[in-house]
């Protein structure tokens, strides 16, 4: 499908997946895709994907790279960080965590809705095709991706590296799976979009569980608790990119 690229997106390639389930039957679904500035033969690189926020929801496979990706494509970052930076788009009045709480912990746990398959069918695509370095696989989002984030933590708890959910909640169910993951969330005591006590009952259930995720709790912050998350020179970024799986 053909794209043209605007100062927001550039340098981010337009990528596109076909996807079957649910309501969608051979459908494109779009993501950006952000690549080391230099790639060296018989080299790997980490691999960061980026769950958006309800904000960036759309078709236009472009406003998704606010934020976080647009940060990841300048100056000292992008010198600092190569990477491949995966960013998916979710479609219109969609979530990334459409699939209901399963209360009874010994029910088999309900599968990924349609917008998170597609973002796992788009992961594990990048992977196949391009020198990704599996033991550097990191995940994180903002907000409504931030949900997204705790979700596919615990779904994929083995692949990551590390996994900093911002302003989200999770399905404290399924924390312990999290245990022996390199976590660390963040959340504005002030947000009135996300409650704080969902980050912090995720990670109070990650610790009553064994596990000692990093938290970071901001006095008199609201919901934008995403920038100073991402943009601290000692915060998630740094953190993120010193995580790797033994």
């Amino acid at each position: 499908m053909a794209m043209v690229d605007n100062d927001m997106t550039h340098p981010f390639e337009p990528r596109t997946i076909v996807y079957t389930g649910g309501e969608y039957k051979h459908e494109s679904f779009g993501y950006r895709l952000l690549k080391p500035n230099v790639i060296q033969a018989k080299e790997k690189y980490p691999l960061l994907l980026f769950l958006h926020g309800a904000g960036e929801r759309g078709t236009d496979n472009c406003c998704q790279t606010k934020y976080l990706p647009q940060w990841m494509a300048q100056g000292e970052y992008r010198k600092n960080y190569p990477c491949f930076l995966v960013v998916p788009q979710c479609r219109p009045n969609k979530l990334w965590v459409e699939t209901p709480r399963a209360f009874d912990r010994a029910a088999p746990r309900q599968t990924p809705g349609p917008q998170m398959q597609v973002v796992i069918n788009i992961f594990d695509d990048v992977i196949t095709n391009f020198p990704v370095d599996e033991r550097r696989l990191y995940l994180t989002g903002l907000s409504m991706g931030g949900y997204g984030a705790w979700d596919l933590g615990t779904r994929l708890a083995d692949r990551w590296a590390a996994v900093a959910p911002i302003c989200g909640g999770g399905d404290e169910l399924y924390a312990d799976r999290l245990v022996g993951v390199p976590v660390w969330a963040w959340h504005g005591d002030a947000d009135e979009i996300v409650p704080v006590a969902k980050s912090r009952r995720m990670i109070d259930a990650i610790r009553q569980a064994g596990g000692e995720p990093k938290y970071t709790e901001l006095n008199g912050v609201g919901h934008d608790s995403w920038t100073p998350a991402y943009t601290d020179p000692k915060g998630v970024i740094p953190w993120m990119f010193s995580q790797r799986q033994s």
